[in-house]
């Protein structure tokens, strides 16, 4: 009989100035089946905490007091292996979620997110996939949505149907799962879809897709 592999834990490591909120997200994704949370501390032992504990996840605030987000964000970047690090903020009108974007965060979340929504988006994050609020996707995209570029709506419009819904619905922040299941079609199909769209609008993630897919309108022309 062959052995099922148990695939490895997520390991998470929590960054934010504040103990109480790394204590809240320590417990709610502690005891989530399928994740480790490695360790927690202030964004000053960021980097130090990556390299010692090699997480694969960083939940990472974009506002602290001793060292800024963004900072700490670009010295994880140029780490020889950097994990994915998902943003945390409390407000979805948070100015640097921009900058954040342009130094390669692999997703956005509101400090009041759903548990449930924490726990999903971390797996989401883990797998390079990415994870977004909705109303972060809304934000990032609002500034240059009424002078949309003509070379991102003529990119947009040379998608097939097929894949104009997966954009809308990658800009609506769902994950593959999701798409799969209001497209009733295959997680694996949704993944071939999903790279065709990123070869095809010439952006390096989900994460610059839903923006795109906001700042055409594209979520709203699609009625979700």
């Amino acid at each position: 009989m062959t052995e099922v592999e148990t695939p490895s834990p997520v390991r998470v490591l929590i960054v934010d100035d504040e103990a109480l909120i790394r204590s809240g997200l320590a417990m709610i994704l502690g005891s989530a089946p399928g994740i480790t949370v490695v360790a927690s501390c202030e964004g000053a032992q960021a980097v130090a905490a990556v390299r010692r504990d090699q997480p694969d996840v960083v939940l990472l605030d974009i506002r602290m007091p001793d060292v800024d987000g963004l900072t700490v964000l670009r010295r994880l970047t140029e780490l020889p292996s950097p994990p994915y690090v998902a943003m945390l903020t409390t407000f979805d009108t948070d100015e640097y979620l921009g900058e954040a974007l342009r130094l390669g965060a692999s997703g956005f979340l509101l400090k009041d997110t759903d548990p449930e929504i924490l726990v999903r988006s971390v797996r989401a994050v883990a797998t390079g996939a990415g994870c977004l609020s909705p109303s972060v996707v809304r934000r990032l995209g609002r500034p240059a949505r009424a002078a949309a570029s003509y070379q991102a709506s003529e990119a947009v419009s040379a998608l097939s149907p097929r894949e104009r819904q997966v954009l809308a619905y990658v800009g609506q922040g769902l994950s593959n799962a999701e798409i799969g299941a209001r497209m009733h079609i295959a997680v694996a199909t949704v993944k071939d879809y999903v790279r065709a769209v990123l070869t095809k609008l010439g952006v390096a993630n989900r994460i610059q897709a839903a923006v795109l897919a906001d700042r055409v309108g594209l979520v709203e022309e699609q009625g979700l």
